[in-house]
């Protein structure tokens, strides 16, 4: 066994420690097997290169499960918190859910059938979207590293504690619907991207302000569907607020000018 193949050997016993101490349903025979889809041979090397490469230093728990992807806490090589996403690559979820954002989008024409490139095109995508808003000032986590199917970002949050998301707050007010929608503005107007699929659940309320993340599906304002999603986006929000009692006094046409009259 060369040097690098003990390293690897290393990093997955510690991953599967990592695993064991803070699996949340640990009698769950699915998500077991999940987890074991999560760390397969690519995506354990991927991450040795990035912990070579100081991007990655510490890999804790799980923060975030869903049906495509797997959101983990860790350090980077200068002690930083970060979030460490993993999207899952043998998944009919995957397939299921993203599909209808691939077709037509010229940047997966030529990937074929493949899903390991499919998955590692959708992470590079997700990373350059979230880079693009975030230069564009937008409340975005900030990015910090890809490569094939993990995706590194800044870690929202305290004490490897994800913030809490709009949707867990008590009371919401106009303030923080005002608040969304400028960012909705920003994200159209100065990084020229739509989110898709925009709701109170994508959407950390951190240090007094609303942090959108899940950008693979973003896109272009250039997208033939752009304004039908658009006004998707806008009508989850606007929904959300009155279901939790805010007088919501704008109408989602009134607020469509708003972000395209800019």
């Amino acid at each position: 066994m060369d040097i690098e193949e003990k390293a690897l050997k290393k990093l997955e016993q510690r991953l599967y420690r990592y695993i064991k101490e803070y699996k949340f349903r640990e009698k769950d025979i699915d998500e077991r097997e999940t987890e074991e889809e999560v760390f397969d041979e690519n995506t354990l090397k991927t991450l040795y290169e990035l912990s070579n490469e100081g991007v990655i230093n510490e890999l804790y728990g799980v923060v975030s499960a869903g049906k495509e992807s797997r959101v983990y806490a860790g350090l980077d090589g200068e002690g930083n918190p970060i979030a460490i996403k993993i999207f899952l690559i043998q998944t009919a979820e995957f397939r299921k859910g993203r599909m209808k954002y691939i077709i037509g989008d010229p940047r997966f024409e030529s990937v074929g059938r493949s899903m390991h490139k499919i998955v590692y095109l959708w992470t590079q995508k997700e990373f350059r979207n979230l880079k693009v808003a975030y230069e564009a000032g937008v409340y975005v986590p900030k990015p910090i590293a890809f490569k094939n199917n993990v995706l590194v970002m800044e870690f929202i949050g305290e004490d490897f504690t994800p913030a809490p998301l709009i949707k867990d707050y008590k009371r919401v007010t106009n303030y923080m619907l005002y608040q969304i929608l400028r960012q909705i503005y920003l994200l159209y107007n100065e990084a020229e991207l739509i989110h898709t699929d925009l709701s109170e659940y994508n959407i950390f309320y951190y240090k007094r302000k609303p942090v959108i993340f899940d950008f693979g599906q973003a896109v272009s304002t250039k997208h033939p569907m752009a304004e039908t999603f658009l006004i998707r986006d806008i009508s989850n929000i606007l929904n959300f607020f009155r279901n939790r009692g805010v007088e919501v006094d704008i109408t989602v046409d009134e607020v469509l000018e708003y972000i395209k009259g800019g």
